[in-house]
C-alpha cells in the first residue's frame, strides 16, 4: 500500500499528469468551462506545491568508484 501511495504521489508532482488527465477527458469528449478548467489547474498546482513542500528531496544518487 505504501509503495503506490509512494507511486501516486511521485505521478501527481508531475505536470505531464495533469496535461494527461485533460488530454484522456477531451479525448474521450468532456467538455468544462474555462472557469472550470483553470480551477482544477489552480487546484492541482497547489497541491503540486504542497507535496514539494512537505515531500523530502530525493538522496541524491552517488555514483559507484571502481
Amino acid at each position: 500500500m505504501k509503495t503506490a501511495v509512494k507511486f501516486l504521489v511521485a505521478r501527481l508532482s508531475e505536470a505531464s499528469t495533469y496535461k494527461g488527465i485533460f488530454l484522456i477527458l477531451t479525448a474521450t469528449g468532456v467538455v468544462l468551462r474555462p472557469e472550470l478548467q483553470a480551477a482544477i489547474m489552480a487546484a492541482g498546482l497547489a497541491l503540486t506545491g504542497l507535496l514539494g513542500v512537505i515531500a523530502p528531496d530525493p538522496a541524491p544518487v552517488v555514483p559507484a568508484v571502481e
